[in-house]
């Protein structure tokens, strides 16, 4: 959370208090409504403290609007940040998404039909599980069947044995099949 987001959520939280503070002290009697009313009849009469309480109000309700309807927390960024926890005896280990997604691109590197390649990888924290969804560029030639299937076979095996996780499934989608040139 920003700064700016923390300050304004605190100081939304102070006010909230003291609200539900004074009711409290309303409803035990040992405030009286009378004075309650006296306050607000001269904040209604000065017009500077009318002015004050106005931009006061609007910041409250800006800020509320804010909190409800716009979160502040970027779930892609999350998920990024997050990967799946692995425990044992001697403790614990955070296998993040990048590393994932950089063991299938040293995968795939290692194949010369694939000219570029752009993984994502999603996780299944329930099961410990990832899903992959690649999308290739390949080489003229290319059997684009027997490519796939060594490539899934291949990432599922270097996955499971470098981090024991499972590999759901992977999903590979061809977006170009790119022309070699000649050079004559």
């Amino acid at each position: 959370m920003k700064v700016i987001e923390k300050v304004s959520l605190t100081i939304f939280s102070i006010i909230v208090l003291i609200l539900s503070l004074l009711f409290c002290l309303i409803l035990f009697n040992w405030i009286e409504i009378n004075n309650i009313s006296l306050v607000l009849q001269f904040i209604k009469s000065t017009q500077t403290a009318t002015n004050i309480s106005l931009v006061i109000s609007v910041i409250l309700i800006l800020l509320a609007s804010k909190c409800i309807f716009f979160p502040s927390y970027d779930k892609e960024k999350e998920e990024k940040s997050e990967g799946i926890l692995l425990e044992n005896e001697s403790g614990k280990l955070l296998i993040s998404i990048d590393t994932i997604e950089n063991l299938v691109n040293s995968v795939v590197n290692e194949f010369s039909n694939v000219k570029t390649v752009n993984c994502k990888v999603k996780l299944d924290k329930q099961i410990n599980n990832v899903i992959i969804d690649m999308n290739l560029i390949v080489a003229n030639e290319t059997i684009i069947k027997d490519l796939s299937l060594n490539l899934q076979n291949k990432i599922k095996d270097v996955i499971k044995r470098t981090t024991e996780i499972e590999v759901k499934e992977i999903n590979i989608k061809i977006k170009n099949i790119e022309n070699q040139k000649n050079n004559v």
